[in-house]
């Protein structure tokens, strides 16, 4: 199985991260300018996982307000989808709201893409409404889904299942 290294995203991510952007999402993707304008906001960290061999392979960002965390995009290069990068990404997102103290987790996914709501009721979320027509390119509807309180002995016993079945996924 492949080891993903987890770092902060800076100015310098960006040509990879473009690249796995523009493969993940084609020509409705974010500019250069809005990972500009996330690496410079104050209440969001966005993360990339780097392969051991030194490719980028996916990214994801947090915006943090208060005690929530809304994820605000997660991308995987195709060449290294289903192999464990989005599950690294969440893991340490999660990681990071504890450390923060931040309660609940938040985010919008097409209601068409089932994988990505699969890996996000694993790590707990659950459906919690609908906003209609939320994507541009297509008027596609969005579900919103919610972490229940990660501090609950329940969540934190989820966790601990995470973290101890992909926990090696992660290099130190």
């Amino acid at each position: 199985m492949d080891k993903f290294k987890i770092e902060k995203m800076t100015l310098s991510s960006l040509d990879e991260v473009m690249v796995i952007e523009e493969l993940a999402y084609g020509q409705h993707h974010w500019s250069r300018d809005s990972f500009v304008a996330e690496i410079n906001n104050q209440i969001s960290t966005y993360n990339c996982a780097i392969a051991q061999d030194g490719r980028y392979a996916g990214y994801m960002g947090l915006w943090k307000i208060i005690d929530e965390a809304h994820i605000t995009n997660l991308a995987v290069h195709p060449d290294y989808r289903r192999k464990g990068v989005a599950k690294a990404l969440l893991l340490c997102g999660l990681e990071e709201c504890y450390r923060e103290k931040i309660k609940y987790l938040t985010l919008e996914v097409r209601v068409s893409n089932t994988g990505a709501i699969k890996l996000y009721e694993s790590f707990g979320f659950k459906s919690l409404g609908v906003r209609k027509k939320y994507y541009q390119n297509n008027n596609e509807d969005a579900l919103i889904m919610w972490s229940e309180n990660i501090f609950s002995d329940n969540y934190k016993k989820h966790y601990e299942q995470i973290k101890e079945n992909i926990g090696d996924l992660i290099l130190k």
